[in-house]
């Protein structure tokens, strides 16, 4: 159901229907929206009042067409959940005058060099790191910081063309997998980064920051899948973490946000639990991808639509818990290349805490591990249970009753 009158909400892209439909529902109870987006609505059309299709990765042509739809309509603020859109989201709405991370904020993000960087220079904890240009630098930079290394893109998301590499015989193999990596709209530095691996528990925490606070209200426990690759598994979502009184963790992301100069937006940070203490991965400009603020919405009954729309607008965010519990997903991978015969899941109701099962897949769909393809899951199951224990019970409990046949692709 979509609003029909009064000021508009510019969503700039609107991403894979599976994994973030339930965030423009959720914006679209409250507000008429206009999508930009490259190609034309199809699911999206329940929860639009209008769309222009353009090259919405492009800031000047979004920008041209924010001024051209401004001259017609009210544009109250502008609502981007999209990594590779948050650039064009930060020119757009600079130009319109409503709320928004600055420009230069949204560069800061996007660029992970550029993150060290500020980060380094406000004595904030930071991997050794270097920027290299190819195999000569990278030695250099491997013999100055020590084995093991992460090697990645400067630009991209969703952990692609991140690699582990262990001896300096691996370099050659971990600059072509992260050089090799590319999203649609993203674009990146030719150079890799080179950073210490930081070994612990990984976490991610969504916050509302306004114009004065960081406001945390969602963190996820994140599962990553066998190296060298870092391919995301599962999180888990808790009403009562313990982490969110953690003082240490919630001062260092309060400083690193004022440190990068980001206010007025939705962040994503995630952050590494280091025998040395806590060390910040990245900061990305958006919420959290992988269902995470819908497992939040389980966990605690904050919508996070709502709180970025709150954000977009200006308006103060509603943060208050309304239940609690835990949620968690569990991501279900090939066990290699394959062409997909069938896939079966459990119902709800066969595993006790189980809230939903979801085949991503077709029969005959190709499906290609890393570095060949990356997020390449056939399905995912989402657990809904009084505590983390439990929640991550039922899910191993769901996986076990999957079944996955396949043809085995040869490279």
């Amino acid at each position: 159901m979509t609003a029909d009158s009064g000021p508009l909400l510019l969503v700039m892209g609107s991403g894979d229907q599976r994994y973030r439909e339930y965030l423009l529902a959720s914006a679209a109870s409250r507000c008429g929206l206009w999508l930009f987006d490259p190609d034309p609505a199809s699911w999206q059309r329940p929860h639009i009042r209008g769309e222009t299709v353009l090259d919405v990765f492009d800031p000047p042509a979004a920008m041209a067409a924010a001024a051209k739809l401004a001259r017609d309509h009210q544009i109250a603020g502008v609502y981007c959940y999209h990594e590779a859109v948050i650039g064009s989201a930060a020119h757009v709405a600079a130009m319109l005058g409503v709320p928004g991370p600055s420009v230069a904020a949204v560069t800061a993000v996007r660029d992970k060099h550029r993150m060290r960087q500020i980060l380094t220079s406000a004595g904030l904890p930071q991997p050794r790191y270097a920027l290299v240009s190819g195999i000569e630098d990278a030695r250099a930079a491997a013999a100055a910081i020590g084995f093991p290394l992460v090697s990645k893109p400067c630009g991209l998301g969703a952990s692609q063309g991140v690699y582990k590499v262990e001896t300096m015989a691996g370099l050659d193999e971990a600059l072509a997998v992260s050089r090799s990596a590319h999203q649609r709209g993203m674009t990146t530095k030719p150079e890799v980064l080179l950073e210490e691996y930081l070994p612990g528990p990984e976490i991610s925490v969504d916050a509302a920051v306004t114009e004065q606070e960081y406001l945390p209200f969602l963190i996820g426990r994140k599962q990553v899948g066998e190296e060298p690759f870092f391919e995301e598994t599962g999180h888990i979502v808790t009403a009562e973490d313990p982490l969110a009184r953690a003082e240490p963790v919630m001062s260092m992301l309060a400083d690193a946000h004022r440190a990068v100069g980001w206010r007025n937006g939705i962040t994503h940070t995630e952050v590494k639990l280091t025998a040395r203490g806590p060390f910040i991965v990245e900061i990305n400009g958006r919420l959290g991808g992988d269902l995470i603020p819908y497992l939040g919405q389980l966990a605690t009954g904050i919508d996070a639509g709502q709180v970025a729309l709150d954000v977009a607008l200006g308006t103060p965010p509603k943060l208050d818990h309304l239940h609690g519990g835990s949620a968690g997903i569990r991501f279900l991978y090939p066990p290699q290349d394959c062409r997909v015969r069938e896939v079966r899941l459990p119902a709800p109701g066969q595993v006790p805490g189980l809230y939903e099962a979801t085949v991503l897949v077709q029969p005959g769909d190709e499906m290609h591990l890393p570095p060949g393809g990356y997020v390449t899951r056939y399905a995912f199951l989402i657990a809904r249970t009084p505590d983390p224990a439990a929640c991550a019970r039922a899910l191993d409990s769901a996986a076990a009753l999957a079944a996955f046949s396949y043809d085995p692709l040869t490279r």
